[in-house]
């Protein structure tokens, strides 16, 4: 059942939950003001404060193609920078370098597409051609080796956190063999959603992060994932989605820590709105509110129903009402 129709069964249940006769009533025992203004609809998630990584929240690999041994290895927990040294073989650099397209081949001068260009954004070389000015970036960055073999490098889609290491110091260096895993060192949120809320939340809408010490942030669904899975221990499958943090410093300290998330679905700028608990249903069907007349008398104001705002527990209303009005509220 949807937050909203959860309030709106409390409501119907404080107010003694049969249809009201549409007469004036008894002096009521509290009121609230109808207001005007903007209201927002939010789902509320569970979700998880950890590093980005790929949209499914499954870590990067670093996938291995130099023949040897392995002579250097990072420590689990390092940061490594695109153009920085990521392991050694043999005492070879086999260097990070940023972008999507793993590499798959020797590149030299004349050579074209996609995997040069994002070569070139490495070295800081416009264009999607090995030219001479990206042998000479190559030959400062390697120190004097003007070319880019397959085995000089790996590509991962952004500077990296080491978090678990396949290859081992000593050990054979095998060409295709995974030698690392590892996230970006950016923060980010992960959550689940349920098959209800698959359709609510998109990309772009905001959210509010509370973490573990009862602070909050703001954030941004910004990915979405297009796989249905079935987390362990669960019985239905779900969408993983990740929120990105405005501010991430404010969370910094922080991994793997459990958070409260808000997300704000839809919107209306400029409405009239009561407290769900004001709501009482009619004898013909539907809804109204008790609307307080000059202080004393009482009225029957029949209403529609928009927008729940989930989080401040008003409901959209439109009706025979105007800002200021006083409605009737069950006493606390």
């Amino acid at each position: 059942m949807k937050r909203g129709a959860v309030l709106l069964a409390a409501a119907l249940t404080a107010c003694g939950g049969a249809p009201a006769p549409d007469t004036a009533r008894q002096a009521p025992a509290s009121t609230a003001r109808v207001e005007q203004g903007a209201l927002f609809s939010t789902v509320s998630l569970n979700g998880t404060l950890t590093r980005r990584a790929r949209s499914d929240g499954s870590p990067y690999t670093a996938i291995n193609q130099a023949r040897g041994i392995y002579t250097r290895l990072p420590e689990v927990g390092a940061k490594v920078d695109c153009g920085d040294v990521l392991y050694r073989v043999d005492d070879n650099p086999v260097r990070l370098l940023c972008g999507t397209v793993p590499a798959y081949r020797d590149l030299n001068t004349g050579d074209r597409g996609k995997d040069v260009r994002q070569l070139n954004r490495n070295l800081r070389v416009r264009g999607n051609v090995f030219t001479v000015k990206t042998k000479a970036a190559l030959k400062r960055l390697q120190r004097g080796k003007g070319r880019l073999d397959l085995d000089d490098a790996v590509f991962l889609p952004s500077p990296i956190r080491i978090t678990k290491l396949s290859g081992k110091l000593g050990a054979p260096a095998r060409p295709g063999a995974p030698v690392a895993q590892a996230t970006s060192d950016t923060l980010e949120v992960q959550v689940e959603l349920e098959p209800s809320q698959q359709r609510q939340v998109k990309r772009g809408d905001s959210a509010r992060i509370t973490l573990p010490d009862n602070t909050s942030v703001d954030g941004t669904v910004d990915r979405l994932g297009r796989v249905a899975r079935t987390p362990e221990g669960a019985d239905h499958a779900t969408i993983p989605a990740s929120i990105r943090l405005d501010e991430p410093e404010q969370a910094r300290g922080l991994d793997e820590a459990p958070v409260r998330v808000e997300v704000t679905t839809t919107g209306v700028k400029d409405a009239l709105s009561v407290p769900v608990t004001a709501l009482v249903g009619r004898s013909g069907g539907g809804f109204a509110v008790e609307v307080v007349r000059d202080r004393r008398r009482r009225e029957l104001v029949a209403v529609q129903l928009g927008l729940f705002d989930t989080a401040s527990g008003r409901v959209e209303v439109e009706g025979a009402l105007k800002a200021g009005d006083e409605v009737v509220v069950p006493s606390l």
